[in-house]
């Protein structure tokens, strides 16, 4: 059994778990900040977060300040894009007094782990790895040893808190898999210091965006989540569509148009299907309508609270603070733990 297989097979149990058992799992999850959050963010992973926070989970989010230089030679914005990422974790239910949410380049510790971890793997093994392959081709540069790397700086992020809980895509499922090695490597060859950790399916389909490509920050085929109403009903107004006045789901051969049911389909909590025949013979405009009727209804509430956030200056850079000052004592205990057991304890 493939390791997508033996993960699927375990979901129903994991997530039984997770819900009777929710204070014996450390969950890490987080993202780079490279650009805005966006609609496919929210349903693809925060609202996960937000639910497993809930059902008392520890979690721990990071921003992953550092890898945002594994495939680009800038670093502009990222200040800027870890306060709105902030904003919208709070705004959709984050909660900072329960979730750590922190950035790499302000845990040294963390970073440090990256050492011995590294010494846990082979070349053929990160070379192999589907994202350092995809984002390489994606991004036409040579491949820099920070992008080669990159699976294992993740497994720091992981191991760093000791986290035995990731929720993860299936394409981001190796990611786990590699640092499950690591631990276990560790382990093996020292003492033992980290729990395997289990990957989560998340089961939100994927979004697509406006375009019906993947919704993505650098296609600019999103709705960002700090956009007003008014940008939002622009952006949908300006989506391609098609001369065809039936409403059909056809992501093939109508990717604009399915796109937009899509959208609409998960603000409303419907299928994609029903709604086309909702809207019959009305035509784009139609849609178009309903779709941002939709989106400016679900991601009012969430913008309200957005607001407030805004309306207090200090906010972000408290609760930033607060969580790298909880994330450095972890990682400070880890890396101890970790020096101990390869008799580097001075």
């Amino acid at each position: 059994m493939d390791s997508y297989s033996a993960t699927l097979a375990r979901m129903s149990t994991l997530r039984s778990e997770v819900e009777t058992q929710p204070d014996t799992y450390r969950m890490l999850t987080g993202e780079r900040p490279t650009g805005p959050l966006h609609l496919g963010h929210l349903f693809g992973s925060v609202l996960e977060r937000v639910n497993l926070q809930n059902l008392g989970v520890e979690t721990f989010i990071v921003l992953a300040d550092y890898q945002v230089i594994t495939d680009r030679d800038t670093s502009a914005n990222v200040k800027s894009n870890v306060r709105e990422a902030i904003m919208d974790y709070v705004a959709a239910g984050i909660d900072p007094e329960r979730t750590t949410i922190f950035t790499h380049s302000a845990v040294p510790a963390l970073n440090q782990l990256l050492l011995p971890f590294l010494s846990l793997v082979s070349d053929s093994e990160l070379r192999r790895n589907p994202t350092v392959k995809s984002e390489l081709t994606a991004s036409e540069r040579p491949l820099s040893g920070l992008l080669l790397t990159y699976p294992v700086h993740q497994a720091a992020d992981i191991l760093f808190c000791k986290g035995n809980l990731v929720p993860v895509g299936k394409d981001n499922l190796p990611h786990v898999e590699i640092t499950r090695t690591i631990a276990r490597r560790f382990n093996e060859r020292y003492a033992e210091v980290f729990r395997e950790p289990e990957a989560m399916l998340t089961h939100t389909p994927e979004l697509p965006g406006l375009d019906g490509r993947k919704m993505s920050k650098s296609y600019g085929n999103a709705i960002s989540l700090g956009m007003s109403a008014d940008e939002t009903t622009t952006v949908i107004r300006r989506t391609q569509t098609d001369s065809q006045r039936q409403i059909t789901y056809d992501p093939v051969s109508r990717p604009g148009v399915s796109a937009l049911l899509a959208t609409t389909a998960v603000c409303t909590g419907t299928q994609p299907e029903d709604i086309a025949s909702q809207i019959g013979e009305s035509g784009a405009g139609a849609l178009k309508a309903l779709a941002t009727e939709a989106v400016n209804e679900f991601l009012s509430e969430h913008r309200e609270r957005r607001r407030e956030l805004e309306a207090d200056p200090t906010a972000v850079d408290r609760i930033l603070a607060d969580g790298n000052e909880r994330a450095n004592a972890i990682a400070d205990e880890t890396l101890a733990d970790v020096r101990a057991a390869m008799g580097m304890a001075y």
